[in-house]
């Protein structure tokens, strides 16, 4: 019954329209008016293989910043969910500040205050100070932007994740670390050994989770450059082809993530 809105409304405005754009991943459009296609075979997705030079290096790119701010994002979301999990003062402060970006939304919006350009880069985000810049070198200065940079987009992507790590955090009973205080256990010892296993059915979700995000986050380079492809140089069989080859490489990537991960997950009260 809750999922039946859902799959009513996927049925009625989605399938039509998935269908449709495999459909022109494998033709060219013969006339605009009416959207006649033209049956090309595989002669799209040869393009972008091929003769396309720029498809490829940005796909590289694209997936080599999510993997390296994936794991970045989870444990900077990890750490800010332990501590605001505990009773600080401003504890309620603290959790709005850090779900704001999720409020704001992550389109134009977020873009502005981010500065975001059109290739997808951060332009104004945690700046080098002038002084501190010339007494680093350009070298330096460069590497240290850059990992700035990455971390303003951190920054800006973990309201969803520190909000389900609260949750996990919070759904374990307080029984465990009763009795591992009760048998000595440090607090570093209890993280490992109870609060991590615990959380690790959270750990995957956010995980998969964030991954989808940063792939088809508004600033992602690839997204960009095929929303041009199609609307601006009216390439809309390529651009299709591309969609799609993109969308296949990135399920199989997290359908890998999570086999991999689903074998480290701890299921409490699962019986043998």
């Amino acid at each position: 019954m809750f999922l039946a809105p859902w799959l009513i409304g996927t049925c009625l405005f989605f399938i039509l329209a998935v269908f449709s754009s495999i459909k022109l991943s494998f033709s060219e459009i013969a006339q605009i008016k009416g959207f006649a296609m033209k049956w090309v075979g595989l002669e799209n997705y040869k393009h972008i293989f091929i003769w396309d030079i720029n498809f490829v290096p940005i796909l590289l790119t694209v997936v080599k910043d999510t993997l390296l701010n994936t794991p970045i994002t989870l444990v900077f979301s990890l750490v800010i969910a332990i501590l605001i999990n505990r009773p600080v003062f401003g504890r309620g402060f603290f959790r709005t500040a850090f779900f704001i970006p999720v409020l704001l939304g992550s389109g134009y919006i977020m873009k502005q205050l981010l500065g975001i350009s059109v290739t997808g880069g951060v332009g104004v985000g945690i700046v080098i100070p002038g002084g501190v810049e010339s007494m680093l070198g350009p070298v330096i200065s460069s590497v240290v932007q850059s990992f700035l940079d990455r971390i303003t987009i951190v920054l800006w992507k973990s309201g969803v994740q520190i909000i389900l790590f609260l949750a996990g955090l919070q759904g374990i009973s307080t029984s465990y670390y009763e009795a591992a205080r009760c048998d000595g256990a440090t607090e570093w010892e209890m993280f490992w050994k109870i609060t991590l296993p615990m959380i690790s059915p959270v750990i995957l979700l956010n995980f998969i989770y964030t991954m989808v995000s940063y792939f088809s986050s508004s600033d992602n380079a690839l997204v960009e450059y095929i929303l041009n492809q199609v609307f601006k140089n009216t390439q809309f069989g390529t651009g299709a082809a591309m969609g799609w080859v993109y969308f296949l490489f990135t399920f199989l990537l997290c359908a890998v993530v999570f086999v991999i991960m689903q074998r480290r997950v701890v299921n409490v009260g699962e019986r043998e």
